[in-house]
């Protein structure tokens, strides 16, 4: 299972690392001077068919992070397709910089350039930092691009498709801990309220939920406030905290950044039920184990956010628009398996997840 324990040396063959195992099948460093480019590829698998993976406009602090970071992601893709059913690889990029000052439609475009040398073995997606707006540009370069804007011919944006199928993961999680009831009445913490966590607080509130939201964004969180203050009855059911990681409530969503999970900030947890959007969200394989030591059910991170991969990758394979929606409400199904497989196998429910997707890939 994807971690995020940092690297020093920037290698793919040579590591010491738990990725020193994993098996990447092409990593492509990408350099266009004239745009400023900075990107990387990674494919790590693509035995189940073409490695489908989001682009990630990040401000790495350095190339070696921005590596550690594509070869965790396109690792997690691989598990995330095969959990899902889906026939589709394992891939991710990473563009190194600022997107609100390094992002220009010629960088794009020559970011596209780079995917289309690669003959459709990687096919790329939106992911943190960028658009279906962003493929649309990325398109003019490129047919292996997936999730455009409808006016392209693409599906748009997946973060309501992603947060469905965390919310149905979520509802199964929480049926398993508490009955019938669910999530009715319960206090979910929803770290993160960005294009998918903004998405799971609506389905939360719908669903009769009450929810504490944490944002490190101002303005994410001025956006948030201004919709739930045209609808006041549900604006009150809605806390605004520092954080919900260590707060009173019975679900902890992270739906920010990884790595949020470690040994320290286990011990502040209250939440019974984690389940959320964000990838890589333990820092150690060891917090899987001390999860389930504590009596807090884990959803697996790429069991519980694939619904935007099964948006793109529908729109890839085909697929109708009520097929998609049929997949995405599934997850619900592919967790409730995978729960009660690590209930009465008494293992952890990262490990149990694992191996399912293993069993595929080697099947």
């Amino acid at each position: 299972m994807p971690t995020t324990t940092p690297v020093e040396p920037l290698a793919v063959f040579d590591r010491s690392d738990d990725l020193a195992t994993a098996g990447h099948e092409q990593v492509v460093f990408c350099r266009d001077d004239r745009t400023g480019l900075r990107a990387i590829i990674a494919i790590h698998s693509t035995v189940l068919g073409p490695a489908l993976g989001g682009t990630r406009f990040k401000a790495y602090p350095h190339e070696s992070a921005a590596l550690v970071d594509v070869l965790r992601l396109s690792q997690g893709m691989t598990f995330k397709a095969s959990l899902a059913g889906m026939p589709l690889g394992g891939g991710k990029a990473v563009i190194i910089g600022e997107p609100d000052t390094r992002k220009t439609p010629e960088l794009l475009a020559a970011y596209g350039s780079f995917v289309d040398r690669l003959g459709g073995h990687y096919v790329t997606a939106a992911d943190v930092g960028t658009t279906d707006a962003d493929l649309d540009i990325v398109g003019t370069r490129t047919r292996h691009v997936t999730g455009r804007t409808p006016a392209q011919g693409g599906s748009g944006d997946s973060g309501r498709s992603t947060a469905t199928g965390v919310f149905e993961a979520m509802r199964a999680a929480a049926e398993l801990v508490w009955g019938d009831g669910g999530l009715q009445g319960r206090r979910v913490g929803v770290e993160g309220v960005g294009k998918v966590g903004r998405h799971l607080v609506d389905l939360l509130l719908a669903e009769g939920a009450r929810v504490a939201v944490a944002d490190a964004s101002p303005a994410a969180l001025a956006r948030l406030r201004a919709d739930l203050d045209a609808a006041p009855a549900r604006g009150a059911a809605v806390e605004v905290l520092p954080s919900v990681i260590d707060a009173d409530v019975d679900v902890y969503a992270p739906c920010a950044l990884g790595a949020t999970l470690d040994v320290a900030s286990i011990e502040r947890l209250r939440a019974r039920v984690v389940c959320g959007a964000a990838n890589n969200q333990l820092a150690t394989d060891e917090v899987d184990e001390l999860l389930a030591a504590r009596g807090v059910v884990w959803v697996p991170d790429y069991a519980a956010n694939s619904g935007g991969l099964i948006q793109v990758g529908g729109e890839l394979l085909g697929w109708s628009s009520d097929e998609v929606d049929r997949r995405v409400r599934a997850v619900g199904a592919t967790v409730r398996e995978v729960l009660t497989t690590a209930a009465a196998t008494l293992l952890p429910t990262g490990r149990v997840a694992d191996e399912q997707a293993r069993a595929r890939l080697t099947r």
